[in-house]
């Protein structure tokens, strides 16, 4: 889809700084951000409050903003705004939840900011795993493919379908891979538990 002319106009306006365009371009994109989120989020399994919903669509609108609306200045016009922009609100949700994890996972996340996987021990390991040691732990026994598979979901924050492109696996067979894994990490943990209070 071509960038419609009232896009046109409104991308204008916000370059040139004009009164009232900001606020006009985010009651325009909010709506697209929301979906965004909610789409990573989902496509990750992990579950937000609405608060975070509204953390992660303020940092698109900070990486818009950013170098004097940088993002929006380097738009070539090849794709519709609305495509342009959703792809840079995935990129930047995907990276600040990845980044929200492991803060959390090394304990720098204070306790109201903890909801962003949801804080209930019962999904540990229904979410991503961002410790290293835990995701080798998964790995063990495992083929060199579903290794992999383990590592882009769990280290580097693919989605399925990225994950299904790069190693040529169908994209419905990469939930049961990381099922498997988090079976096995779940089974070492209850043996370990269970070796620790028999001691």
């Amino acid at each position: 889809m071509a960038l419609t002319e009232v896009d046109r106009s409104l991308l204008s306006r916000c370059l040139e700084h004009q009164p009232g365009a900001w606020r006009d371009f985010v009651d325009r994109f909010i709506g697209l951000f929301v979906h965004v989120v909610n789409h990573a989020a989902h496509a990750r399994s992990v579950r937000l409050s609405s608060d975070d919903v509204d953390d992660l669509c303020a940092e698109v609108f900070l990486a818009l903003l950013a170098d004097d609306f940088g993002v929006l200045r380097r738009f070539g016009a090849r794709c519709s705004l609305a495509t342009y922009l959703a792809v840079i609100a995935r990129r930047v949700v995907v990276r600040e939840m990845a980044r929200r994890r492991k803060a959390e996972a090394l304990g720098h996340v204070p306790a109201h900011q903890a909801s962003l996987d949801g804080t209930d021990s019962t999904a540990l390991h229904e979410r991503r795993v961002d410790d290293a040691d835990e995701v080798e732990a998964m790995l063990g026994g495992l083929s060199d493919r579903d290794s992999r598979v383990v590592r882009m979901f769990h280290l580097d924050g693919c989605s399925y379908s990225e994950i299904s492109q790069s190693l040529g696996v169908p994209e419905n067979s990469i939930g049961p891979t990381l099922t498997r894994a988090r079976g096995r990490l779940r089974r070492q943990n209850v043996r370990t538990e269970s070796a620790s209070t028999s001691e």
